[in-house]
């Protein structure tokens, strides 16, 4: 990852819709050859920041760059720089799938061979089927070599393995992180945290069209940080003993998940789950059924940050 060059940027991009803010003031940088995993709930302004980046929209407001171009102004430059793989659509149902890819090569001056595309996600026994004729992860992995004929600078994935078999979405990471080594800028939208965890450099969080965390999924984890005991009990515990647990110098924070289930947050773990245990037997209180120690993963992160963001 050169870290230096900046192949993405977003300085104060908003857009609307009716009156509506589906991108409000959004700032951020991807470097070249780093793979971005932009992530929110549904209607966090996703699909419309990545429809702006691949120049299908003009923003109302701010600057976009990618790969040092405006991508609407500059659209016949920008174009045969990019690869995008949409989730579903664009492709005509009757086509076959060697056909469908020798068109799209067709388009560029410099193509991979379509023959070895297919070969290598896995469709080279599909070349006379019709796309209407392909499974959901099938279409997918067509969808993904199409984006790739050009052999694109930027490439722009929107759920890559969404109907995918667990081999089919492997293979589909493996080609994916075959292109960042090769230098390819990669921008991802997922609802998948592991694969966002498994491929991304850093996570873009965004709630409400705004950007609410940007950091490596390791970082927003917090793995340097305290670790979490999570407990699970037949029953809440009661009010005196909750108080207790939540004076102890050791614990930084005692979270209620309701339905018995508590998080407690130490950078001394076995010391918490002993004191715990203690005053369980010592009280009498609810019965145990679990108790883990982990730090919070990226789904903990993810909802816990778009929560907050709009509470």
């Amino acid at each position: 990852m050169a870290a230096d060059r900046v192949a993405v940027s977003l300085r104060a991009v908003a857009k609307s819709y009716g009156g509506r803010r589906a991108v409000d003031g959004l700032s951020l940088e991807v470097f070249e050859g780093e793979l971005v995993a932009i992530l929110g709930p549904n209607g966090a302004g996703k699909t419309t920041t990545i429809e702006m980046l691949e120049g299908y929209r003009r923003p109302d407001e701010g600057r976009i760059e990618v790969l040092g171009l405006d991508p609407v102004a500059d659209s016949h430059r920008f174009r045969p720089r990019a690869g995008i793989m949409l989730q579903e659509g664009g492709i005509y149902p009757t086509i076959r799938v060697g056909e469908a890819a020798r068109l799209f090569a067709s388009y560029f001056a410099h193509p991979l061979s379509p023959a070895a595309l297919l070969e290598r996600v896995g469709l080279a026994d599909k070349t006379r089927t019709r796309y209407r004729q392909l499974s959901g992860g099938e279409k997918q992995r067509l969808s993904l070599a199409l984006a790739l004929v050009g052999k694109p600078q930027i490439l722009f994935l929107d759920e890559p393995t969404a109907g995918m078999d667990p081999r089919a979405r492997l293979l589909t990471w493996e080609i994916v992180k075959e292109q960042q080594a090769a230098g390819v800028t990669v921008l991802l939208t997922t609802h998948s945290m592991e694969e966002a965890e498994r491929l991304a450099d850093r996570v873009a969080i965004i709630r409400e069209g705004r950007l609410v965390a940007y950091d490596s999924p390791a970082r927003l984890r917090g793995d340097s940080g305290p670790e979490l005991l999570h407990a699970e009990l037949d029953a809440e515990l009661p009010s005196a003993l909750l108080a207790r647990l939540r004076q102890l110098e050791f614990l930084e924070a005692v979270e209620d998940r309701g339905q018995g289930r508590y998080e407690l947050v130490s950078s001394q773990p076995l010391r918490a789950a002993a004191e715990l245990t203690h005053m369980l037997w010592q009280e009498g209180g609810p019965q145990l059924s679990l108790l883990r120690v982990g730090r919070a993963s990226l789904e903990d992160v993810f909802l816990s940050l778009t929560e907050e963001a709009g509470a």
